[in-house]
């Protein structure tokens, strides 16, 4: 696609679009009476019109069913979470026994490191990114400690090279390789949270398992966003949340991928409750755990319903959108306009204002860029956030930018590059 800076090449965008109305399915922000610009699903995916559709029917039939609903209705509650392993399971690239929504996003990591990260004498090394999400860090490090193990010891961070913001496939693997006899987890995330680029998740993969290591990955910025192939990849295990790109209500369901080939596996451990246990014998209330099979073995507590509920709207309109093919045909063309537009501000400032760290090659990032300030960072940010344009702000000085294409449009990143290059000409 060859962009202009003109507002009639956004319109024509748009018109031409085969996903446009899908913008018609989410309820816009408003700002006195007009669409604001969101920009934001890298943080928070918007509500779509369906969710109060699908919390009514769930509230009617705990109205009209009460403890029955779990087993009578339309849709029994028992088996509610099967549906969305269907609609789930493609967007992952697994098949539907190898996914589950579950538990949160951070619970779900805690989860996966007691069936995978399995110390051994000197094979007790975790390798993770460095500069990974928080929650991961405290996860992992608290996670160590208490099996009595020093995370000081054993977890390894990659750092980019000298004056780089990017990982590369190279290093990651020339680490793996170091530290071959010693590494008993490589644990990335999917997208790194803070530059947007997307591991190589299956060369990571290949060469985590081939020196004896489990491989996993937090996928919080890359469900939903990426075509992902966990199945095919031969990813030992994975987990994410569902309310960014997934768009399933703040704080919302988690899931979990873990593949076939451990199902069968005697010695496998992990945190077991009633719900995760054998569903044909369940109710028969009897000691000794015997998981059901698949990545359903991994569940604890009965589902949260209506969490599901909203889960469910979210997952039929990617269905409905012609699933990741489709996305992320239409999120290159937009990530890559808003690409043209940073650095056309940057061309009429004849300076670089905003350096791109996010990977430039479209295949190595999602939708968010990640914009780096020169000067005036916060301020910039601040008066966007006045023109009603959301993005969202990491310290020390990066505006994170996420056009979204079940909801974006080519004239929302018209209207942020034009109200960007005007606060950098007018205010600073």
């Amino acid at each position: 696609m060859q962009f202009n800076a003109t507002p009639d090449f956004a319109q024509a965008a748009d018109a031409a679009d085969s996903l446009r109305s899908f913008r018609e399915r989410f309820l816009i922000p408003q700002n006195a009476g007009h669409d604001i610009v969101y920009l934001c699903g890298n943080s928070l995916g918007l509500q779509p019109k369906s969710a109060s559709q699908h919390l009514d029917k769930l509230l009617d039939q705990w109205q009209n069913l009460a403890v029955e609903g779990w087993f009578e209705g339309e849709t029994p509650w028992m088996t509610y979470h099967k549906e969305l392993q269907q609609l789930l399971a493609p967007i992952i690239g697994a098949k539907p026994q190898e996914v589950i929504p579950m538990n949160s996003l951070t619970v779900n990591l805690h989860l996966m490191m007691v069936s995978f990260y399995r110390p051994n004498g000197k094979r007790n090394k975790i390798l993770m990114e460095g500069g990974a999400f928080p929650s991961d860090q405290y996860a992992v490090e608290s996670h160590l400690r208490a099996i009595g193990v020093d995370p000081e010891e054993a977890i390894i961070e990659i750092q980019a090279r000298e004056g780089e913001e990017i990982l590369r496939t190279e290093d990651i693997i020339a680490m793996i390789n170091q530290h071959a006899d010693e590494l008993a987890l490589v644990l990335f995330g999917g997208i790194n949270y803070y530059t947007g680029q997307f591991f190589d998740l299956a060369a990571i993969t290949r060469a985590g398992q081939a020196v004896g290591a489990k491989v996993g990955f937090d996928l919080a910025h890359a469900a939903g966003n990426v075509s992902l192939s966990l199945h095919d990849w031969g990813v030992d295990f994975a987990c994410w949340c569902s309310y960014k790109y997934m768009n399933s209500s703040p704080g919302g369901i988690s899931g979990v991928f873990v593949h076939e080939k451990h199902f069968n596996d005697p010695a496998m451990q992990r945190f077991a409750g009633w719900w995760g246990y054998q569903e044909s014998t369940r109710f028969k209330m009897q000691k000794g755990f015997v998981p059901e099979h698949g990545a359903e073995g991994w569940l604890l507590s009965c589902s949260p319903m209506a969490l599901l509920a909203i889960h469910k709207a979210s997952l039929e309109i990617f269905q409905a959108a012609g699933g990741m093919p489709a996305l992320r045909q239409k999120s290159e063309q937009l990530t890559s306009y808003l690409a043209f537009w940073i650095q056309k501000v940057n061309e009429d400032l004849a300076e670089e204002q905003f350096r791109i760290i996010t990977p430039a090659d479209p295949k190595a990032r999602g939708c968010q860029l990640s914009l780096m300030a020169k000067r005036n960072g916060k301020q910039i940010f601040d008066e966007l956030v006045k023109r009603r344009i959301v993005g969202d702000w990491r310290e020390p000085n990066v505006i994170r930018i996420s056009p979204v294409p079940l909801y974006n449009s080519f004239q929302d990143v018209y209207r942020f590059g034009t109200e960007l290059a005007d606060i950098c000409k007018t205010s600073f």
